[in-house]
């Protein structure tokens, strides 16, 4: 398994308040990383995922480490080179890393299934995907599943013609987009959802895919066992609590659920292998 010690911009925070007591009681005597998809500013995804992996770790014993990347792509290299023991990544993502470093899936958000988004200002004439055509559209990266992927192929079959422009994060492509800086943009649910209301209410939805299976939290090959579970059962427990609920809503989640591999074969029958990930883009 590989370890990185210098993941230079990536936030790596430790897990406060876990006792040497505690400590002693995890399978692993070492920080787990667990690797964000930066949809949101990295920022922003601190603040929501710190309090959760510090709750975790102090349930459980095991210091379970926040990591992220300061763009999609530069995660995905970091996914590929094995830099994350848990990671939390998009189903495309997951169907090529699955693959090589061989991350297993063991839990998906409870209740979700992630669909597509393509966004215009609401003050704008855009209303239809069909109103796009001939323009500059923003999303999150080559291979955002979501927000990037199905909406291209979409627009493709239709007949829709646009030029793509990629701006690092879903966040990145709402404020755009509320800014007039681009026609449309592509997005999903929850990320909008989680945006802020002056600038969400400066966009609408003018279209909307099919549902597609979410996104999966893998382990890398190698990760004790118990260390996963662990972490699994820490989450999970935080719907049992008012303040566990608390940490799962600003992250818009209601829970998380056991997941197997098998659950992502629908988006592997896509047959989207066309994408290189992983490599300097």
């Amino acid at each position: 398994m590989k370890r990185s010690l210098g993941l230079g911009l990536v936030i790596l925070v430790c897990a406060a308040g876990i006792s040497t007591a505690h400590a002693a009681q995890c399978a692993e005597h070492r920080p787990i990383n667990v690797g964000v998809v930066p949809q949101q500013a990295p920022s922003d995804l601190a603040k929501a995922w710190l309090p959760i992996l510090a709750s975790i770790s102090e349930r459980t014993g095991c210091a379970f480490r926040f990591a992220t990347a300061p763009t999609i792509p530069e995660f995905e290299k970091r996914v590929s080179q094995g830099d994350y023991d848990i990671a939390y990544m998009n189903p495309y993502h997951y169907t090529v890393f699955s693959k090589n470093p061989g991350y297993v899936a063991f839990a998906k958000e409870k209740g979700r299934k992630l669909k597509g988004l393509l966004v215009a200002a609401k003050a704008s004439q855009i209303n239809r995907m069909e109103d796009l055509n001939g323009m500059k559209v923003a999303f999150p990266s080559p291979a955002a599943f979501a927000a990037t992927i199905i909406p291209i192929a979409e627009m493709k079959a239709a007949g829709v013609e646009v030029t793509p422009t990629y701006v690092s994060s879903h966040d990145s492509v709402y404020l755009n987009v509320s800014r007039g800086f681009y026609a449309g943009g592509g997005g999903i649910v929850r990320t909008l959802n989680a945006m802020s209301p002056e600038v969400r209410d400066k966009l609408k939805v003018i279209w909307e895919s099919k549902a597609y299976a979410p996104h999966a939290f893998a382990a890398l090959p190698g990760l004790t066992p118990a260390v996963t579970q662990a972490f699994f059962n820490g989450m999970a427990s935080l719907s049992n609590t008012e303040a566990g609920q608390g940490m799962l809503r600003v992250l818009r989640f209601k829970g998380i659920e056991a997941a197997t591999d098998s659950e992502w074969d629908s988006i592997r029958a896509l047959n989207l292998d066309l994408i290189r990930l992983g490599d300097p883009k």
